[in-house]
């Protein structure tokens, strides 16, 4: 089979292989797009994020950019040069410098600055450089993002009770999440920014294609799962889980279901604001431990002349392992 240069980098190696036995097959590989793009522009490519944006969207792109990144992308034709400039002004990225790479290692080789070609030919990779990028681009880091960066209807765990679920929940790379009473999946988006998969649970159609907006729109639709319908007839067809957050804290049926069917191991998170909720998570805190914790946050505003404290609910979060 003749495939990418590179046929276990973005390629179709690991497909093939996939389904033969290692002694099945031989590789030869040899420089790639994304090798012979960095050396041409002097790039450490140990330092670059590289992305197949040949088969996948460009949103894939907003959860890596920011000032100073350097990114190296396959594209599926002409056409998407044009569409990427689009994408990379409407969403704060105008700034960066973009070189075209077309017909890499072979004799119609050229690299050019910008988008604006009207004779690109295919094969087409693009170098962006964020170095000209205004301080601020991209996404921060740190748990916790601003709540008016998701599509929601005002079911969304806010951003520091966020923060603090996200802590408890312990995010880790390839780990996978149940987010049941998902609302607006903030917190799978947060949890898949970290490098973990998702599938999120949800009762209502219009708040699962909020969830469904948000996992596209954060370039995470490959890592998020949208299931709609009630929870508990759900659980039984779910990929075994690493953590587990209740939205809302639940209902007893469905801890007694999550108690017998989860691993060992499986760290459960369950927030609650209603006086309900709080007796249901404090029963779950004395039968089976863990932490039991109360959030109390205050925001100042106007109170006349006058600034004030103005309460949240005060929300109540249980931390326990199965």
């Amino acid at each position: 089979m003749l495939v990418s240069g590179d046929p276990f980098w973005f390629g179709a190696g690991g497909s093939v292989a996939a389904q033969l036995s290692p002694g099945d097959w031989v590789a030869h590989p040899v420089a790639g797009t994304f090798s012979l793009l960095a050396a041409r522009l002097g790039w450490r490519l140990e330092e670059v994020v590289c992305l197949g944006l040949h088969a996948a969207p460009f949103s894939r792109l907003r959860p890596v950019l920011a000032r100073g990144v350097r990114a190296i992308c396959t594209l599926r034709d002409a056409r998407a040069v044009a569409e990427l400039a689009g994408w990379l002004d409407a969403h704060g990225f105008g700034a960066a410098r973009v070189t075209v790479a077309e017909a890499l290692g072979g004799p119609r080789e050229r690299l050019r600055a910008g988008c604006d070609w009207p004779d690109i030919a295919a094969p087409v990779a693009v170098a962006i450089d964020g170095a000209d990028l205004p301080k601020g681009a991209g996404l921060p880091r740190s748990a916790g993002l601003a709540d008016d960066l998701f599509a929601h209807d005002g079911q969304i765990t806010k951003a520091p009770v966020r923060a603090v679920t996200l802590s408890a929940l312990s995010p880790r790379p390839d780990a996978m999440l149940w987010d049941i009473g998902a609302g607006s999946g903030s917190v799978s988006v947060e949890w898949c920014l970290a490098g973990g998969r998702a599938v999120c649970l949800e009762a209502r159609a219009d708040r699962a294609a909020n969830i469904a907006a948000n996992a596209e729109a954060f370039g995470l639709s490959h890592r998020m799962a949208v299931r709609q319908g009630r929870a508990l007839d759900l659980l039984a067809d779910l990929p075994p889980p690493d953590a587990v957050f209740v939205g809302g804290g639940g209902e007893a049926a469905l801890h007694d279901a999550l108690w017998r069917l989860l691993p060992a191991g499986t760290r459960l998170v369950a927030n609650g604001v209603t006086l309900e909720a709080e007796s249901l998570l404090a029963d779950l805190h004395a039968r089976h431990g863990g932490t039991l914790l109360r959030i109390d946050l205050a925001e100042a505003g106007h109170l006349g002349r006058f600034r004030d404290w103005q309460a949240s609910r005060p929300v109540v979060q249980w931390r326990g392992q199965r």
